[in-house]
């Protein structure tokens, strides 16, 4: 399953990406975010997460591309029982700033509302990313709270999360 608008894409991951996915994994930023990323991130990891993680039961990872070319990647992970989706994204480094991740992130919010029946979207980033603090507000996300010691670290601690969360009718 995949989703277009323009000459945005997003596609289900294949073999081809392995190289596109260890390029933009081994960006420090991708990593500083997100530290369930192994570092550094290798063709193996990329070929494993292909091959086993990019698609399990309730979680749909997708590949974002323009113009054929992987950009970034958003993932939706749906609870059935709860009718919630919750949604993390990123952006490799040469395509930041030009919108993609906010785009990426709306038209997977519609799907989820229109196609799937979520009744709730959701989103957590980290305190300091204000800007993926201002993706998700540009999509109509609202800041709902801090979850204290919400997500582990490499180094053994936890930090917080700052939690968004979306309704049907509040997507701009």
């Amino acid at each position: 399953m995949g989703l277009r608008e323009g000459e945005l894409e997003l596609r289900p991951w294949t073999m081809d990406d392995v190289p596109a996915l260890v390029d933009a994994l081994n960006d420090a930023e991708i990593a500083r975010w997100i530290p369930a990323i192994p570092q550094p991130y290798t063709e193996d990891d990329a070929t494993a997460f292909i091959r086993h993680g990019a698609t399990r039961a309730g979680r749909t990872e997708f590949a974002v591309t323009e113009d054929g070319a992987v950009v970034a990647a958003i993932g939706l992970d749906v609870d059935d029982f709860l009718r919630q989706g919750t949604t993390g994204y990123w952006c490799a480094e040469h395509a930041r700033g030009r919108g993609l991740i906010t785009h990426s992130l709306r038209l997977l919010s519609k799907h989820a509302f229109e196609q799937l029946g979520v009744g709730r979207m959701q989103l957590f980033t980290d305190p300091e990313n204000h800007a993926s603090q201002r993706v998700a507000e540009k999509v109509g996300y609202r800041r709902e709270g801090v979850l204290r010691a919400h997500l582990p670290q490499r180094d053994g601690t936890r930090a917080d999360s700052v939690v968004f969360s979306l309704l049907p009718g509040e997507l701009r």
